[in-house]
């Protein structure tokens, strides 16, 4: 009687039964749903999500614990349950719902997010708002489900300031929602927004590459990305065009290659040639990733057609032997003289290539820097490699 007399929130009630929750659980498609209401979904065959109508990759049923706890609260304190609660979920309720609506035009939309920004800005804890409402799942449905072809200043503006909010709230949020992106015609549009937007939109992108990178809920989407030939290709040029997006690019590729068979694909894609062009550019920048791009580097050298792809390429073994000692700092110092320790091994025009490029300089002044033993260990050993190896030659 006490809950019949109080007003549900919204956000409490199963959108199936419409009831309160008594046991909420979330699909992969980031809704959440009474466990008794969703059980009789799935099991009368329906392979969808309700609301979203989303295929169902993964017809896991999460418990939603932070709801659960928000509910319990409810309960017990009644009308004295925290009001600025309530006022914070209602007008996010409000503008979920003007996004939903399939009356509302591109320019509506965008204002909606504008307003989303704005309160999320200023009411932080909005953010978890929004997730419980199922803004993220929606928001990516949005995005990916079809893209624009004009591309218009709208529609870009729209995509940007999406992203913009899908990263902010990913961090507070179940990355499982993100594997709705397995859906061929969504992976497709992702494909088409990187090789068609904004450097802004490329860069938030790569973003999203790395936090689907970090989980193991979203591993094989990584996987699937990993083996899109469209998206490496345009990854892998992305970083040599010594830009800031070249510095997002940096980071997604070290993010796919937590995976063996991405880095196969990637270096098949000529990633050799593209870190070797970015470490190359790092030189002029006074800010870089070269000391992630070196040790992405080394990593792919086990590769034995990257090792080949590193010493056909003109300045590629210089650009080894130029990360071997910087100035500035001995960051990536350590990655470079085992890259160079792996090519050289077995390969005399390595060898010297690595000699007309002022190797044997370059570790002598590393010897005699503040770098650490380990690396100075293994700069002697790289010496003595060379010596040794000059001395069989002759």
């Amino acid at each position: 009687m006490k809950e019949a007399q109080m007003s549900i929130p919204y956000l409490f009630t199963c959108p199936i039964s419409l009831d309160l929750f008594t046991d909420p659980v979330t699909l992969c498609t980031g809704q959440t749903y009474d466990r008794s209401s969703i059980e009789k979904w799935l099991a009368a065959g329906n392979l969808t999500c309700p609301v979203t109508m989303q295929k169902l990759h993964d017809p896991s049923l999460v418990p939603n614990h932070n709801l659960r706890h928000l509910i319990e609260q409810w309960r017990q304190m009644g009308h004295q349950f925290d009001p600025d609660c309530l006022t914070t979920i209602d007008p996010l309720v409000s503008l979920k719902r003007n996004l939903e609506s399939p009356e509302a035009t591109l320019q509506d939309k965008l204002q909606t997010l504008e307003n989303i920004r704005l309160l999320t800005e200023e009411t932080p804890s909005s953010n978890s708002f929004l997730l419980r409402i199922g803004f993220l799942p929606l928001l990516l449905q949005l995005l990916f489900e079809k893209v624009d072809p004009e591309f218009s200043q709208e529609y870009v503006r729209f995509v940007e300031l999406g992203l913009s909010c899908v990263l902010r709230l990913l961090p507070f949020g179940e990355l499982v929602c993100l594997n709705m992106l397995k859906e061929e015609s969504m992976l497709e549009s992702f494909v088409v927004l990187f090789e068609h937007g904004t450097g802004m939109i490329k860069q938030s992108l790569c973003h999203l590459v790395g936090e689907i990178s970090s989980s193991s809920e979203t591993r094989e989407l990584c996987a699937m990305i990993g083996k899109h030939q469209r998206f490496l290709h345009r990854i892998v040029s992305l970083i040599q065009q010594n830009s800031e997006t070249s510095d997002a690019g940096i980071k997604a590729i070290s993010a796919l290659c937590c995976l063996e068979s991405n880095r196969e694909n990637l270096v098949g894609q000529g990633l050799i040639n593209g870190l070797t062009a970015y470490i190359l550019n790092s030189e002029r920048k006074e800010r870089s990733l070269a000391a992630t791009a070196m040790a992405r580097l080394e990593q792919l050298l086990r590769i034995e057609r990257a090792k080949e792809a590193l010493i056909n390429n003109p300045p590629g073994v210089k650009a080894v032997v130029n990360m071997v000692f910087r100035v500035s700092d001995h960051e990536g110092s350590e990655s470079a003289v085992n890259s160079l320790m792996m090519v050289c091994h077995e390969s005399l025009q390595a060898r010297e290539k690595a000699i007309a490029a002022g190797v044997l300089t370059q570790l002598l002044l590393l010897l005699q820097s503040q770098c650490s033993g380990r690396t100075k260990t293994k700069a002697m050993t790289l010496l003595k490699l060379l010596r040794s190896k000059w001395a069989e030659e002759k």
